[in-house]
Protein backbone atom coordinates (compact mmCIF):
# COMPACT_ATOMS: atom_id res chain seq x y z
CA UNK A 1 0.00 0.00 0.00
CA UNK A 2 1.20 3.76 -0.81
CA UNK A 3 0.35 6.62 1.21
CA UNK A 4 -0.23 10.00 -0.90
CA UNK A 5 -0.82 12.65 0.77
CA UNK A 6 -1.84 16.44 -0.10
CA UNK A 7 -1.37 19.44 1.89
CA UNK A 8 -1.95 23.21 1.36
CA UNK A 9 2.05 24.18 1.13
CA UNK A 10 1.89 27.76 0.82
CA UNK A 11 -1.30 28.16 2.78
CA UNK A 12 0.45 26.23 5.58
CA UNK A 13 3.23 28.54 5.64
CA UNK A 14 1.88 31.86 5.48
CA UNK A 15 -0.34 30.84 8.79
CA UNK A 16 2.56 29.20 10.70
CA UNK A 17 4.29 32.47 10.61
CA UNK A 18 1.84 35.25 10.55
CA UNK A 19 2.61 37.52 13.62
CA UNK A 20 0.42 36.78 16.62
CA UNK A 21 -0.31 40.45 16.36
CA UNK A 22 -2.06 39.83 12.98
CA UNK A 23 -4.49 37.54 14.61
CA UNK A 24 -6.18 40.62 16.97
CA UNK A 25 -9.73 41.74 16.21
CA UNK A 26 -10.24 43.67 13.07
CA UNK A 27 -7.48 41.73 10.69
CA UNK A 28 -8.07 39.44 8.20
CA UNK A 29 -7.33 36.30 10.51
CA UNK A 30 -9.81 36.97 12.98
CA UNK A 31 -12.69 35.65 12.61
CA UNK A 32 -14.57 31.91 12.28
CA UNK A 33 -12.55 29.14 10.43
CA UNK A 34 -13.59 25.81 10.16
CA UNK A 35 -10.53 22.54 9.62
CA UNK A 36 -12.17 19.51 7.32
CA UNK A 37 -10.39 16.38 7.75
CA UNK A 38 -11.20 12.72 6.41
CA UNK A 39 -9.37 10.08 4.16
CA UNK A 40 -9.53 8.45 0.99
CA UNK A 41 -9.12 5.26 -0.12
CA UNK A 42 -8.61 4.22 -3.31
CA UNK A 43 -7.71 1.80 -6.32
CA UNK A 44 -5.75 3.51 -8.83
CA UNK A 45 -2.64 2.90 -11.18
CA UNK A 46 0.55 2.22 -9.45
CA UNK A 47 1.98 4.89 -11.60
CA UNK A 48 1.40 7.85 -13.64
CA UNK A 49 0.58 6.00 -17.17
CA UNK A 50 0.70 2.77 -15.58
CA UNK A 51 -1.40 -0.38 -16.51
CA UNK A 52 -1.66 -2.27 -13.48
CA UNK A 53 -3.29 -1.24 -10.45
CA UNK A 54 -2.87 -1.25 -6.67
CA UNK A 55 -4.37 0.36 -2.80
CA UNK A 56 -3.47 3.71 -1.95
CA UNK A 57 -4.62 6.08 0.58
CA UNK A 58 -4.98 9.98 0.88
CA UNK A 59 -5.37 12.18 3.04
CA UNK A 60 -7.72 14.90 3.15
CA UNK A 61 -6.87 18.64 4.85
CA UNK A 62 -9.22 21.51 4.03
CA UNK A 63 -8.70 25.42 5.88
CA UNK A 64 -11.14 28.30 5.45
CA UNK A 65 -12.96 31.38 6.69
CA UNK A 66 -16.62 30.37 7.09
CA UNK A 67 -18.36 32.22 4.79
CA UNK A 68 -21.76 31.15 2.46
CA UNK A 69 -21.57 27.52 2.44
CA UNK A 70 -20.33 25.94 -0.46
CA UNK A 71 -22.77 24.50 -2.80
CA UNK A 72 -20.47 21.98 -4.19
CA UNK A 73 -16.96 20.27 -3.81
CA UNK A 74 -15.50 17.61 -5.31
CA UNK A 75 -12.50 15.38 -3.61
CA UNK A 76 -10.63 16.65 -6.99
CA UNK A 77 -10.54 19.63 -5.17
CA UNK A 78 -6.63 20.01 -3.99
CA UNK A 79 -6.37 21.64 -0.36
CA UNK A 80 -7.38 25.58 -1.15
CA UNK A 81 -7.69 28.73 0.85
CA UNK A 82 -10.17 30.81 -0.01
CA UNK A 83 -9.47 34.83 -0.17
CA UNK A 84 -12.77 35.55 -2.18
CA UNK A 85 -15.70 34.02 -1.46
CA UNK A 86 -19.25 35.39 -1.86
CA UNK A 87 -20.80 31.82 -2.22
CA UNK A 88 -21.16 32.34 -6.57
CA UNK A 89 -17.55 32.95 -6.91
CA UNK A 90 -14.46 31.29 -4.94
CA UNK A 91 -10.52 31.90 -5.29
CA UNK A 92 -7.58 32.06 -4.04
CA UNK A 93 -4.57 29.64 -3.26
CA UNK A 94 -3.87 26.15 -3.58
CA UNK A 95 -1.60 23.69 -3.41
CA UNK A 96 -0.71 19.59 -2.76
CA UNK A 97 1.96 17.83 -1.48
CA UNK A 98 3.86 15.25 -3.86
CA UNK A 99 5.60 11.70 -2.37
CA UNK A 100 8.65 10.16 -4.47
CA UNK A 101 8.39 8.00 -7.59
CA UNK A 102 10.72 5.25 -6.83
CA UNK A 103 12.60 3.66 -10.12
CA UNK A 104 11.13 -0.03 -9.57
CA UNK A 105 9.33 -2.21 -11.48
CA UNK A 106 8.54 -0.37 -14.71
CA UNK A 107 10.36 1.90 -14.18
CA UNK A 108 13.51 0.71 -13.48
CA UNK A 109 16.19 2.74 -15.20
CA UNK A 110 14.69 5.51 -15.12
CA UNK A 111 15.65 8.72 -12.56
CA UNK A 112 13.05 8.92 -9.53
CA UNK A 113 11.11 11.72 -9.41
CA UNK A 114 11.66 13.13 -6.10
CA UNK A 115 8.95 14.13 -3.35
CA UNK A 116 8.05 18.20 -3.56
CA UNK A 117 4.93 19.41 -4.21
CA UNK A 118 2.49 22.03 -6.08
CA UNK A 119 1.22 25.57 -5.43
CA UNK A 120 -1.08 28.08 -6.94
CA UNK A 121 -4.28 29.19 -7.54
CA UNK A 122 -7.72 28.43 -8.09
CA UNK A 123 -11.09 29.69 -9.64
CA UNK A 124 -14.30 28.49 -9.09
CA UNK A 125 -18.22 29.22 -10.22
CA UNK A 126 -21.58 28.61 -10.94
CA UNK A 127 -22.68 28.83 -14.35
CA UNK A 128 -26.06 27.52 -13.73
CA UNK A 129 -27.64 26.50 -10.10
CA UNK A 130 -26.49 23.16 -10.41
CA UNK A 131 -23.50 23.40 -12.19
CA UNK A 132 -19.87 23.93 -10.52
CA UNK A 133 -17.04 25.35 -13.15
CA UNK A 134 -13.32 25.11 -11.61
CA UNK A 135 -9.59 25.69 -12.86
CA UNK A 136 -6.61 24.94 -10.79
CA UNK A 137 -3.08 26.49 -12.31
CA UNK A 138 -0.31 25.03 -9.66
CA UNK A 139 3.52 25.55 -10.44
CA UNK A 140 5.88 22.34 -9.07
CA UNK A 141 8.49 22.27 -6.25
CA UNK A 142 11.46 20.04 -6.35
CA UNK A 143 9.45 17.18 -7.67
CA UNK A 144 9.11 18.97 -10.68
CA UNK A 145 9.82 22.35 -11.96
CA UNK A 146 6.44 22.63 -14.72
CA UNK A 147 3.28 23.70 -14.61
CA UNK A 148 0.11 22.03 -14.26
CA UNK A 149 -3.76 23.28 -15.15
CA UNK A 150 -6.98 21.46 -14.00
CA UNK A 151 -10.03 22.23 -15.12
CA UNK A 152 -13.23 20.34 -14.40
CA UNK A 153 -17.09 21.04 -14.60
CA UNK A 154 -19.50 19.07 -12.11
CA UNK A 155 -23.31 18.87 -12.66
CA UNK A 156 -24.80 17.76 -9.02
CA UNK A 157 -28.24 16.34 -8.07
CA UNK A 158 -29.54 16.44 -4.27
CA UNK A 159 -31.48 12.79 -4.41
CA UNK A 160 -32.15 13.00 -0.67
CA UNK A 161 -31.74 15.94 2.00
CA UNK A 162 -28.80 13.70 3.07
CA UNK A 163 -27.84 12.21 -0.74
CA UNK A 164 -26.15 13.92 -3.32
CA UNK A 165 -25.07 12.82 -6.92
CA UNK A 166 -22.43 14.66 -8.94
CA UNK A 167 -20.40 14.24 -12.32
CA UNK A 168 -18.67 15.87 -15.42
CA UNK A 169 -15.67 15.86 -17.45
CA UNK A 170 -11.78 16.95 -16.60
CA UNK A 171 -8.96 18.09 -18.71
CA UNK A 172 -5.93 18.66 -17.81
CA UNK A 173 -2.53 20.93 -19.05
CA UNK A 174 1.16 20.71 -18.40
CA UNK A 175 4.51 22.06 -19.19
CA UNK A 176 6.93 20.57 -21.09
CA UNK A 177 9.63 20.15 -17.68
CA UNK A 178 6.33 18.29 -15.52
CA UNK A 179 5.90 15.94 -18.94
CA UNK A 180 9.71 15.44 -18.71
CA UNK A 181 9.42 14.52 -15.13
CA UNK A 182 7.05 12.33 -15.39
CA UNK A 183 7.21 11.11 -18.49
CA UNK A 184 10.76 11.72 -20.41
CA UNK A 185 13.18 9.04 -20.93
CA UNK A 186 16.76 10.85 -22.04
CA UNK A 187 19.84 9.05 -23.73
CA UNK A 188 21.09 7.47 -20.62
CA UNK A 189 17.70 6.37 -18.88
CA UNK A 190 17.07 4.81 -22.50
CA UNK A 191 19.84 2.62 -22.13
CA UNK A 192 19.32 1.46 -18.15
CA UNK A 193 15.51 0.56 -18.95
CA UNK A 194 15.18 -0.70 -22.45
CA UNK A 195 12.74 2.35 -23.43
CA UNK A 196 12.76 4.70 -26.50
CA UNK A 197 14.14 7.88 -26.09
CA UNK A 198 11.68 10.19 -25.41
CA UNK A 199 11.95 13.98 -24.96
CA UNK A 200 8.12 15.92 -24.79
CA UNK A 201 7.14 19.14 -25.41
CA UNK A 202 4.01 20.68 -23.40
CA UNK A 203 0.41 20.77 -24.14
CA UNK A 204 -2.33 18.37 -23.50
CA UNK A 205 -2.21 15.95 -20.61
CA UNK A 206 -5.61 14.19 -19.97
CA UNK A 207 -9.32 13.88 -20.57
CA UNK A 208 -11.36 12.36 -18.60
CA UNK A 209 -14.79 12.14 -16.46
CA UNK A 210 -15.56 11.67 -13.04
CA UNK A 211 -18.62 10.85 -10.92
CA UNK A 212 -19.58 10.23 -7.12
CA UNK A 213 -22.18 9.20 -4.59
CA UNK A 214 -21.95 11.47 -1.17
CA UNK A 215 -23.95 10.81 1.87
CA UNK A 216 -24.53 13.80 4.43
CA UNK A 217 -24.16 11.10 7.68
CA UNK A 218 -24.00 13.81 9.94
CA UNK A 219 -24.27 17.96 9.74
CA UNK A 220 -20.20 18.05 9.90
CA UNK A 221 -19.90 14.36 8.67
CA UNK A 222 -19.41 13.23 4.92
CA UNK A 223 -19.26 10.25 3.29
CA UNK A 224 -18.94 9.05 -0.55
CA UNK A 225 -18.28 6.63 -3.14
CA UNK A 226 -16.97 7.84 -6.56
CA UNK A 227 -14.99 6.70 -9.63
CA UNK A 228 -12.81 8.55 -12.13
CA UNK A 229 -11.81 7.77 -16.02
CA UNK A 230 -9.11 9.92 -17.82
CA UNK A 231 -7.52 9.08 -21.30
CA UNK A 232 -4.08 10.38 -21.73
CA UNK A 233 -3.42 12.51 -24.46
CA UNK A 234 -0.47 14.48 -26.36
CA UNK A 235 3.07 14.49 -24.57
CA UNK A 236 1.73 11.46 -22.11
CA UNK A 237 -0.07 9.49 -24.76
CA UNK A 238 2.95 9.36 -26.96
CA UNK A 239 5.54 8.67 -23.84
CA UNK A 240 7.17 5.47 -24.56
CA UNK A 241 7.17 4.77 -21.26
CA UNK A 242 3.25 4.85 -21.60
CA UNK A 243 3.29 3.14 -25.21
CA UNK A 244 5.72 -0.12 -24.32
CA UNK A 245 5.06 -0.65 -20.43
CA UNK A 246 1.77 1.58 -19.59
CA UNK A 247 -1.59 2.71 -20.51
CA UNK A 248 -3.30 5.38 -21.86
CA UNK A 249 -6.75 4.44 -20.34
CA UNK A 250 -6.63 5.49 -16.45
CA UNK A 251 -9.36 4.54 -13.77
CA UNK A 252 -9.86 4.98 -10.18
CA UNK A 253 -12.14 3.73 -7.41
CA UNK A 254 -12.53 4.71 -4.28
CA UNK A 255 -14.22 5.83 -1.34
CA UNK A 256 -14.23 8.94 1.61
CA UNK A 257 -15.14 10.38 4.76
CA UNK A 258 -14.92 14.12 6.37
CA UNK A 259 -15.43 15.28 9.42
CA UNK A 260 -15.50 19.44 9.69
CA UNK A 261 -14.52 21.34 12.88
CA UNK A 262 -15.31 24.93 13.30
CA UNK A 263 -12.97 27.05 15.20
CA UNK A 264 -12.65 30.75 16.08
CA UNK A 265 -9.36 32.99 15.80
Amino acid sequence: MRIVGKIPLAVAMGLLTAPAAQAGEGSWISGNWYLTLGATGLVAPNFEGGKKYMFSAQPIISLGKVGPEARFTSRNDNISLALIDDGSVRAGLTGKFIFSRDSKDELKGLDPVRWGGEVGGFFEFYPLDWVRARAELRHGIRAHNGFVADIAADAFYDITPTMRISGGPRVSFASSNYFDAYYGVNAKEAVASGLSEYHPGGGLKSTGLGGAITWKVTEPMTASVFTEYSRLMGPAADSSLVKERGDRNQWTFGVSTTYRFNFTM
